[in-house]
């Protein structure tokens, strides 16, 4: 691979995942990249390592450009272990003459690498360092998404290294936004921001605001996963600031899963209700379903509608899984509501309703429960339920 530049001195020194297919949970069909910059300066630097299975990559890249002895300084920006996990490694191999990274960071590194002889230099949020011609300025991000993370910004250059903000998981030989159909990086960006920071949008949308009021002159956006962003920045800082914000379209889900057909008949006809007033409606079955792909649609749905049967007294695994897994990412500005069918006891639909309510999504219906096969009757009252459902998101989404 020819040496990759973001600018005059200024290299991606990662690797490509081609393989990886889970990453904590969250399916990843297409791979991912774990992105380190080098900048040679006067003072050449490192910013952040790879994942420890990839490290002769960024070895290799490295040595393409400068043996990497004459490393000087080496930056952390975020401890996770797809970043951090050949730190130790490359701390014998380059010995620089410090480590920068945040306050916790430094208590991160500490906690994983239990190496407290290592040359640590603890910046905060303004600090600034020289390299030469080119100057660093930190900026921490507590709790995007782990405490420790931090952005660095080359203020001659405009090059944001963002850590794991604007990223994706995406495997791919190319490294630029604009060398690889936007729709595909947009759709990655949007699964990454629905499963790894969702929970945090609260401190996105303040880290955006903050930013922008810094004036920083940003060019380029390198985050640590995916393609770089030069071209469509516009575009990946409208979408964070709509996913922040809970910024909704006219778009329903129906998710279930059915035991023996029943809950799954409920589930046609409610969609076929929503299909009526004109809302988009997704029929999610989550037997053939991954949760992490379904989190994605939750992200610009308003309403989030849910169907199980009743199994010994609760919900069927995989709702109620999917339902814990939901709720640690703490959707926002939703309606729901939740339906099933029992043979006995008929405990599902208050446990669905409960759990919607724990998750802070304002319930809009009281939801509906029937004795083993729905009859023509009871479509009936779930096409309606539908029709009900969609009104509520049209009017909550065009107000």
């Amino acid at each position: 691979m020819n040496n990759i530049e973001l600018a005059k001195g200024i290299y991606w020194v990662g690797a490509v995942d081609w393989d990886v297919r889970d990453f904590h949970g969250y399916s990843t069909n297409r791979g991912t990249t774990y992105n380190a910059f080098l900048i040679i300066d006067e003072k050449v630097t490192l910013f952040d390592t790879v994942k420890r299975s990839h490290l002769d990559d960024l070895l290799r890249h490295v040595r393409n450009i400068i043996d990497p002895e004459k490393i000087d300084y080496l930056v952390v920006n975020h401890v996770e272990m797809d970043h951090s996990g050949s730190l130790p490694e490359l701390m014998e191999i380059i010995k620089p003459e410090k480590l920068f990274c945040s306050p916790m960071g430094h208590k991160a590194i500490l906690d994983h690498f239990h190496r407290e002889d290592w040359p640590f230099e603890i910046v905060k949020s303004g600090t600034e360092l020289s390299l030469g011609k080119r100057t660093i300025q930190f900026i921490e991000t507590r709790m995007l998404h782990w405490p420790d993370s931090m952005f660095s910004f080359i203020k001659e250059d405009g090059i944001l290294f963002s850590s794991d903000a604007f990223g994706q998981h995406y495997a791919t030989s190319e490294r630029f936004d604009d060398e690889v159909p936007l729709s595909e990086v947009m759709e990655e960006s949007a699964k990454y921001y629905a499963n790894i920071l969702y929970l945090f949008s609260p401190l996105v949308k303040k880290l955006l605001e903050a930013v922008a009021g810094m004036n920083l002159d940003i060019k380029m956006i390198a985050p640590d996963h995916g393609v770089i962003w030069r071209k469509n920045m516009d575009v990946i800082l409208e979408a964070y600031r709509k996913w922040s914000t809970g910024e909704c379209r006219e778009k329903a889900l129906v998710i279930y899963e059915s035991m023996w057909h029943s809950t799954e008949k409920m589930a046609h006809a409610i969609a076929a209700g929503l299909e009526e007033t004109g809302v988009s409606t997704d029929l999610i079955n989550l037997k053939v379903n991954h949760r992490s792909d379904i989190m994605t649609k939750v992200l610009s749905a308003k309403a989030i509608v849910v169907g199980s049967p009743t199994l010994n007294n609760g919900l069927l695994p995989n709702i109620a899984g999917f339902l814990m897994y939901m709720r640690g990412l703490k959707p926002i500005n939703k309606v729901g509501a939740s339906f099933g069918s029992f043979g006995w006891s008929g405990e599902s639909v208050k446990l669905l309703n409960q759990s919607l309510e724990d998750m802070k999504i304002e319930l809009i219906e009281d939801g509906i429960k029937h004795k083993y096969v729905p009859s023509t009757d009871i479509l009936a009252e779930c096409t309606e339920m539908g029709r009900r459902i969609g009104a509520t998101v049209k009017a909550r989404t065009t107000a």
